[in-house]
């Protein structure tokens, strides 16, 4: 299952899901993110479940940030399970990306 965001990226990224930025809240469907977190327990249906979509975006300083906006029940499921990362596509990005996604609440400078 591909996006519109990550459909020519075919590397799929183990990340930390501690740098990974959800600035806007999630609304959650519980009855999904536990059917999610039975299929990520299980070692032979694991691999069903797609990858997130990062905007990855490069800091002035060299710095790495990752923002997600979709997959919510995907992060949910993995935070539940104390996984300590994710399956993500990384989507090269920039602040004018980001500014689309969160308008004038998107950071100005990233280091």
């Amino acid at each position: 299952m591909d996006t519109v965001h990550s459909a020519g990226i075919a590397e799929i990224h183990n990340v930390p899901m501690s740098v990974i930025k959800r600035p806007i809240p999630s609304i959650l469907d519980e009855k999904k993110v536990l059917s999610l977190i039975e299929t990520i327990k299980q070692e032979e249906t694991e691999d069903e479940v797609p990858p997130i979509d990062l905007l990855w975006i490069t800091g002035s300083s060299g710095g790495n940030y990752f923002f997600s906006f979709g997959g919510c029940h995907r992060f949910e499921a993995y935070k539940r399970l104390n996984r300590e990362t994710i399956k993500a596509k990384l989507v090269r990005s920039t602040l004018g990306d980001l500014y689309h996604y969160m308008g004038s609440s998107a950071p100005k400078h990233l280091e």
